[in-house]
């Protein structure tokens, strides 16, 4: 039966499709493109580019490119690939996206994300919820699940609606059980390829995936000691699950939403036989993980032996000034000085808060020669010279 829906959609994708082959015209783009900014606009599905992660335009759709590649860190048979579009600018700021596909196959998910007020990105959201802040700018991704699956074309709709339950002020952190990700060589969820003591994590959503080459996602990992912490981008998704953001309240996790707040769904089945002891693709959980760290991170940062408890800040979930670090693995001193002991490392491209700064010892580093340090926490600081940018307005002079 043809609903009012279907001729909407159908409408939308005759004006926004391209006269050659079907192709989408171009995203209008970021703020200060050439385009301009609009609330009803066609996803360019055959803009692939390097933070795109297996797909191909081919046969007037986005496709798997190749069948046999699976992400190594999911350790699960899964063929996927991710389409990355660039960021748009909207013509009114908006908290909902929805999303209109002509797929043909199944296995296709449109995600969406929204830059605050103060610059950082919301977490991905499923098209057609609700961010918690309306926003000028979104970004858009397509995930393909299948070898088969399909897409021909997205039209993408922004507008209004309440939204949903607000997220705490303050980041959440949470005692999980970490592993050690290993797989040197290997590719993750983002296409970021594997090196030797890389420094990552994988988180069991890919809610918090930061693109590649981004710290959009960041994590501060530290000891149950708080001795050691390593601030580290999301790059990967896993352990055990996909779907599991464990860190976000009931109201907005996407799966087992049964489970308290901060209990990944891998830890309740391990020690205490939820959902049968089993993952979500079926297989029995044989440990409680939370995150996998990249060899870096788990050697290196929080000098680990062994699989640990780790206390995780999923620094997104907060606000406040930020600091990109542009230049790492940096080390993380006690004191404003390279004399004083390091606590850890801060990753390339982590995303640091910046509580407040202090004069200490002049460095010269990347941006160039500077005698300020930034506090990132208790008794933790960083030299400013290997700070690329900053975002959410101007920290204080502690």
């Amino acid at each position: 039966m043809v609903t009012p829906r279907t001729v909407f959609v159908a409408a939308l994708v005759a004006v926004f499709a391209g006269l050659a082959g079907g192709t989408a015209r171009a995203d209008p783009g970021p703020p200060g493109g050439t385009g301009a900014p609009a609330d009803t606009w066609a996803a360019p599905l055959s803009s692939i580019g390097d933070d795109d992660v297996n797909v191909v335009w081919s046969g007037g759709a986005l496709r798997v490119a190749d069948p046999d590649q699976v992400p190594d860190g999911q350790r699960a048979p899964i063929v996927s690939g991710m389409l990355v579009l660039a960021p748009h600018a909207l013509a009114s700021p908006a908290n909902l996206v929805r999303a209109f596909t002509t797929a043909a196959t199944s296995g296709v998910d449109v995600e969406y994300r929204g830059r605050g007020a103060a610059g950082a990105w919301s977490e991905w959201t499923a098209a057609g919820a609700p961010l918690a802040e309306a926003s000028a700018t979104v970004q858009v991704r397509v995930v393909l699940t299948g070898a088969a699956a399909a897409v021909r074309a997205v039209v993408l709709v922004a507008g209004v609606r309440p939204a949903a339950a607000q997220l705490q002020a303050v980041g959440n952190v949470y005692r999980v059980y970490a592993t050690r990700e290993g797989l040197v060589g290997g590719t993750t969820a983002n296409g970021h390829v594997i090196v030797s003591r890389d420094h990552f994590v994988a988180l069991p959503s890919r809610r918090g995936l930061a693109p590649k080459g981004t710290g959009d996602y960041t994590v501060r990992v530290c000891t149950t000691s708080g001795a050691r912490c390593e601030f580290a981008p999301v790059w990967d998704v896993g352990p055990w699950n996909t779907t599991d953001d464990y860190w976000n309240p009931a109201a907005t996790r996407q799966s087992w939403n049964d489970l308290p707040q901060g209990r990944p769904e891998a830890q309740a089945a391990y020690q205490n036989g939820y959902n049968g002891g089993q993952d979500q693709f079926g297989r029995a959980v044989a440990n409680p993980a939370g995150i996998d760290l990249g060899d870096g991170v788990f050697w290196d940062g929080l000098q680990l032996t062994d699989n640990s408890w780790v206390d995780v800040a999923y620094l997104w979930t907060g606000g406040g000034v930020r600091g990109v670090i542009g230049s790492g693995p940096l080390n993380i001193r006690a004191g404003a000085g390279t004399s004083f002991a390091s606590k850890g490392y801060a990753a390339t491209y982590a995303q640091v808060p910046i509580e407040c700064w202090v004069t200490g010892q002049s460095v010269a580093g990347p941006y160039g020669t500077t005698t300020r340090w930034d506090r990132i926490g208790s008794g933790q600081y960083v030299s400013h010279s290997y700070v690329a940018s900053t975002t959410g307005g101007t920290a204080p002079a502690c």
